[in-house]
């Protein structure tokens, strides 16, 4: 049975300035725990039911949590998935370390995308497609968030972050190509992407940041047929790096 304090340190995450103070954050679910404990973050308490144990007392990992017994009903109770019947890990967060690409390699720029389903399907699709690493502005939506979590699938524990004053950083990077997605940019299946650059993606509903555009060399746009009136940003974000990748294919 979870006792009264370690139900209210698990819930405190649920919110964002628990999260910071305490430098930890919930992941849920049993693929997730699984991915989780195989990576290099650092799990701190591990909440897990019988179930969960008989389907993974084998589970090789590096490192001992503290680890208890709990009930599917514990778990939903001081979780945040409507069900949940295997498992729950408090994991501790990273340092916030600068990013930049490395020669051969795109990384991804996040303008104030705010919506947490939206980012962490962002992270799954950089996943999918090799994309190692994501530079969020300061008003992206935190990556620590529960929701973010759960939307990545465990893609989060093959990607990297950063988040600071986009204006400010990418002022600092080197001359390569900075590309930008606009409705009013060069259609993406024409464009000739090099192999190292950065692509900026923007807020759910404005777009990118005039500070931010101004920083672009190049903008590129998803030609529309139809008649809807605007993309999910998850999506316009899969479809310009399939393009980029279909120039720059690594072996699956």
């Amino acid at each position: 049975m979870l006792s009264k304090n370690l139900s209210k340190y698990v819930q405190s995450l649920h919110q964002k300035k628990y999260r910071q103070e305490h430098g930890a954050f919930l992941v849920e679910g049993a693929k997730s725990v699984r991915e989780v404990l195989l990576s290099g973050f650092q799990v701190e308490i591990l909440l897990i039911t019988d179930q969960f144990y008989k389907e993974n007392d084998l589970l090789p990992h590096n490192q001992r949590p503290r680890t208890e017994f709990v009930t599917p009903a514990e778990l939903e109770r001081v979780g945040t998935l409507a069900s949940n019947n295997t498992a729950l890990a408090v994991v501790k967060t990273r340092e916030n370390r600068p990013l930049a690409a490395e020669p051969g390699e795109l990384a991804l720029v996040l303008d104030d995308v705010r919506d947490p389903g939206n980012l962490g399907t962002i992270l799954r699709i950089a996943d999918w497609y090799g994309i190692r690493k994501i530079i969020c502005s300061d008003t992206t939506a935190d990556v620590y968030n529960p929701k973010v979590i759960s939307a990545s699938k465990g893609s989060f524990t093959r990607v990297d972050w950063w988040y600071g004053d986009l204006v400010a950083w990418l002022k600092q990077q080197p001359d390569i190509p900075v590309y930008g997605a606009f409705l009013d940019g060069g259609n993406v299946h024409q464009t000739a992407f090099g192999g190292t650059g950065y692509l900026v993606m923007g807020n759910e509903s404005n777009g990118i940041s005039p500070e931010v555009a101004a920083l672009v060399s190049r903008r590129v746009t998803i030609p529309r047929y139809g008649g809807a009136e605007s993309l999910n940003v998850g999506i316009a974000t899969a479809i310009i790096l399939d393009n980029w990748r279909r120039g720059h294919p690594l072996a699956p």
